[in-house]
């Protein structure tokens, strides 16, 4: 039924308090502008069409808004008043239309679909409440003897007795279409503030007879955000939510320390160490590691993989099946094979590792030149010698056998070993740290006067594996 629904968001205040040049709805909470949070939960919940009321030159990246429909508010003058700007998107064919606040960010698919469903179930009006004991600043929900709402009375109108009324206006109200739709050109603007009040209309409908009820949501759930304090808040919330939803198949050593995205996926069997960050758009597989201080973002964890501690994934990263990432390596847009190994102090960027291929210590990728990155292509089973530079574009082939301290110009065919460094030469009795000598002159120094182009076995090998 909620395909035959509109869902009007408001999304027109300026959000002053937020003292911001950012528009209040576009700050984040979990990686994802609240605004996108809510058009999220209205999608997910079936509604057929969704207007978006925005204030007078704002402007929305198509990627936020979606397929909602772009309606001004010409001036703010309340919520009702907002309501009615988007009058266009009112369907002859439409048979509710839910109103929500793009503030909102907690609010859940299951809980816009509870309210649309008893209007759908026969209701003209349906209100979503909720219960606390610091009811100062809302709107009071107040019954008649049949525990049908019979108004919503904001703060600065109401009485004594009613502002010591608990049950509060969230703001999210769906409406019948036809008649109880209609009563919103009845809403005047008689109050403290000046303004058109949606909540009216619930005083008007009372006055009709219309079937008014109400549902019960969690207040965490129903939080606006009019500052950082509150967007603070709100942030908070969502990470005990997602920490929650991970620890049903995962395990979180310190969740309380370990920060998610909207969009974040975790496997079964999963270890999270202490102090994790995701950023958006990472998956990790079953079986997979986390160390502490890890963040990563935009990245792909195969099974088994073992990330960190103290490493930084970027976006465009894939790490294979059982592949090893370890302490102070950045992997950015770059591909490792299973069982490929960066255990620590390097930068990998733009490349594609084979599998098994190992990087020593201090191993970089050099893939920018200024004006244009390059890829580097490392074959299965390569081993990278510590301190080396591979200066993109470059092909290192399988099993190739770069020495320690290269600078890797060229390509390295599959099963070579490449020496790319300058020759050791020793002079003796050259160190600062000698005792003092009665004479000392350049003609006394020595050089090694073995062939510079002859290859040497002498440490090659890289004993940091």
């Amino acid at each position: 039924m909620n395909s035959r629904s509109l869902a009007v968001v408001l999304a027109a205040g300026q959000g002053t308090r937020m003292r911001s040049a950012l528009p209040k709805v576009m700050h984040p909470v979990g990686g994802l502008p609240m605004i996108a949070h809510v058009l999220k939960a209205v999608d997910a919940a079936g509604i057929g069409r969704t207007a978006l009321v925005i204030g007078t030159g704002a402007t929305w990246p198509g990627d936020v808004a979606g397929k909602a429909s772009l309606h001004v508010q010409d001036h703010p003058r309340g919520t009702a008043h907002a309501v009615l700007s988007a009058k266009d998107a009112f369907a002859d064919d439409i048979e509710a239309v839910v109103v929500l606040f793009g503030d909102n960010p907690l609010v859940a698919a299951a809980t816009i679909d509870r309210v649309l469903a008893r209007v759908h179930g026969g209701a003209d009006i349906a209100v979503l409440a909720f219960e606390t004991e610091t009811p100062t600043g809302y709107g009071r929900v107040l019954l008649d003897d049949n525990g049908h709402v019979a108004a919503i009375r904001e703060e600065k109108d109401a009485s004594a007795d009613e502002r010591a009324v608990t049950l509060c206006n969230s703001g999210i109200m769906a409406i019948r279409a036809g008649e109880p739709l209609d009563a919103l050109a009845a809403i005047d603007s008689d109050n403290a503030k000046g303004e058109f009040y949606l909540t009216d209309l619930v005083a008007i409908g009372h006055a009709r007879g219309y079937n008014i009820v109400w549902e019960m949501a969690d207040f965490e759930e129903v939080m606006g955000v009019n500052d950082r304090a509150q967007l603070a808040l709100a942030e908070a919330a969502f990470q005990r939510r997602a920490r929650q939803k991970a620890l049903e198949t995962a395990t979180l050593l310190a969740p309380d320390t370990v920060y998610f995205s909207h969009d974040t996926v975790i496997g079964t069997d999963v270890l999270i160490e202490q102090n994790v960050v995701f950023g958006p758009g990472v998956a990790v597989d079953d079986g997979a590691i986390i160390r502490a201080f890890c963040h990563i973002e935009g990245a792909v964890i195969s099974p088994g993989a073992t990330v960190g501690p103290f490493a930084r994934l970027r976006p465009g990263t894939a790490i294979g099946p059982k592949a090893r990432i370890g302490n102070f390596v950045e992997v950015k847009n770059a591909v490792l094979g299973p069982e490929a190994k960066v255990n620590h102090l390097s930068y990998v960027g733009d490349a594609n590792i084979g599998a098994s291929a190992n990087l020593g210590a201090g191993t970089i990728t050099c893939n920018y030149d200024g004006k244009t990155k390059f890829r580097t292509e490392i074959g299965d089973g390569a081993f990278i010698g510590s301190n080396s530079a591979l200066v993109a574009p470059v092909a290192i082939g399988d099993r190739a056998y770069i020495g320690t301290g290269s600078v890797i110009t060229d390509d390295v065919p599959a099963d070579a070993l490449a020496i790319a460094r300058g020759r050791q030469v020793n002079k003796p009795d050259r160190s600062p740290a000698r005792p003092a000598a009665a004479t000392d002159t350049m003609e006394g120094a020595t050089h090694d006067e073995a062939d510079p182009g002859a290859p040497s076995d002498a440490g090659v090998r890289d004993t940091r594996a």
